[in-house]
């Protein structure tokens, strides 16, 4: 199926979902999910994959469900999620490596009636990521450089993920040289468009690829990091 982009119907259907979240409504229109957004999202992952393996040729991706697509349901049984069945913004991962596709380098984006959000990196740290992240930037070059590479992203209008510790971890001080940066709980850099443009698909993958390609050595470097990863904490690099 060849990616023409999303109907423009996506949009109100996810701002339908939004407004009758339950699981008979959204059995009944079944089909529609199918229509404007599960076989387009198929397409859509082909299309963009292709793109990105030129970009990166290590870049996984697969048009399948807890691949590069996540489930339209929910998990409301963990502890903390949104007890609201259904998902109303759209998912889609591409990972490098051969780790948790979550906890290793990823370009990401998802859709939603209210956004395109698009990012690169690994947006929270479980703590064998944590570890090696931190231990990576315990060397003053590497900080040094890290800094120097978000301040040309933000120089292009991308923005960092918030900080999200309030203390210096072991090993850290406030008298380092870009010492904060130990304070972040994930590191990633992100974009947010306008939502209409998943209706155009050509200039939604260039879009996309133009965005990954100036955010490409965050993901460089976020992967360096996930290879990182002591395989005696049970996550592999």
């Amino acid at each position: 199926m060849e990616f023409k982009g999303f109907s423009k119907k996506t949009l109100p259907f996810l701002d339908a979902i939004r407004k009758n979240n339950n699981k008979e409504w959204f059995e009944d229109r079944r089909d529609k999910y199918e229509e404007l957004i599960l076989n387009p999202s198929r397409a859509f992952v082909e299309e963009l994959g292709e793109h990105l393996q030129a970009l990166e040729p290590s870049i996984n991706f697969s048009p399948k469900i807890n691949k590069s697509l996540f489930r339209i349901y929910r998990d409301t049984r963990r502890m903390g999620a949104i007890k609201v069945p259904l998902k109303h913004r759209i998912g889609f991962i591409f990972w490098q490596g051969n780790g948790s596709r979550m906890q290793t380098s990823s370009f990401y984006l998802h859709f939603s009636p209210d956004e395109l959000f698009v990012a690169v990196g690994v947006r929270w740290f479980e703590k064998p990521m944590l570890d090696a992240y931190r231990e990576y930037i315990k060397d003053d070059k590497r900080r040094e450089h890290l800094v120097k590479l978000l301040k040309n992203l933000d120089a292009k209008d991308y923005k960092c993920i918030e900080k999200g510790y309030k203390r210096y971890p072991k090993g850290f001080t406030k008298d380092m040289t870009n010492a904060d940066l130990s304070l972040y709980k994930g590191m990633a850099t992100y974009k947010i468009l306008k939502p209409q443009l998943i209706t155009n698909g050509e200039k939604l993958i260039d879009t996309l690829y133009s965005i990954y390609e100036d955010m490409l050595p965050l993901q460089q470097i976020m992967y360096e990091v996930s290879l990182r990863v002591k395989l005696d904490t049970g996550s592999k690099p």
